[in-house]
């Protein structure tokens, strides 16, 4: 039953969410999933590319699964670098905005109330906006720092989540020009086959997050890793002739 006490608010007055969500853009696991994928389907399609325009079937299968298991590692520790990295610099901004709050605390009133002031708000609404907000100071730090920063320090992504989904989306896009020599179809044409389809895949995906129509993420992609594949190609055929 409604609480009778609390009278409801207006329609106009209720939090708008009934019809919308909005995605992940804090540079999480989407990020790190996407660019997982997409380097390790160009960098192993453009890799087998480079070795089978010199080498046999069995060098080709040694140099793919080699760059899927430096390519998982190295995305994945560089993941967690990045990410760790970002967020103690996020620490190291919340501990200075603390500083500032202890040292200055009518001064960081008066900034937030001239920031509410530019948007819009009149000045004494924004003063009185500004001592409820700095009643907690936790609160009061994170509202300054999205203002003057634009980043939520209660919103930093994990450095574990973006290396797992890294390193595994590396190591399922390097795997995928592979496949046909895993079963036996020892060409080269196959497996760039197959590495083409995996990128027309990718750039599909990720255009559901992107809002991009699926045929112009699809063909971008396909178009990036073309660019990667016939240049690994071509140094592949002149270093294999300068050998022989």
């Amino acid at each position: 039953m409604p609480d009778k006490r609390r009278p409801s608010k207006p329609p106009q007055w209720r939090p708008h969410d009934f019809d919308h969500r909005h995605g992940d853009v804090s540079g999480g696991w989407l990020r790190a999933a996407t660019f997982g994928a997409m380097d390790g389907l160009v960098s192993n399609t453009a890799l087998i590319a480079g070795v089978g325009a010199a080498a046999d079937a069995q060098a080709v299968i040694l140099g793919g699964f080699a760059g899927l298991a430096a390519g998982a590692f190295s995305m994945a520790l560089g993941e967690f670098a990045s990410v760790q990295t970002a967020n103690e610099q996020i620490d190291s901004e919340v501990r200075v905005e603390r500083r500032a709050f202890r040292m200055h605390p009518q001064a960081e009133k008066a900034e937030l109330a001239d920031m509410m002031v530019k948007l819009g708000m009149r000045q004494e609404t924004a003063r009185q906006a500004a001592e409820e907000i700095h009643r907690d100071e936790d609160r009061a730090v994170n509202f300054h720092l999205v203002q003057e920063i634009g980043v939520n320090p209660t919103e930093k992504p994990s450095p574990y989540v973006a290396a797992i989904s890294s390193f595994c989306m590396f190591a399922i896009g390097a795997v995928t020009p592979l496949i046909p020599y895993l079963f036996g179809f020892e060409h080269l044409w196959l497996g760039l086959l197959f590495g083409g389809l995996g990128l027309m895949v990718a750039g599909g995906v990720a255009s559901r997050f992107t809002g991009k129509p699926v045929w112009f993420a699809s063909l971008r992609q396909l178009a990036f890793g073309v660019v990667a594949v016939s240049a690994t190609y071509l140094v592949g055929m002149l270093v294999g002739a300068t050998v022989t």
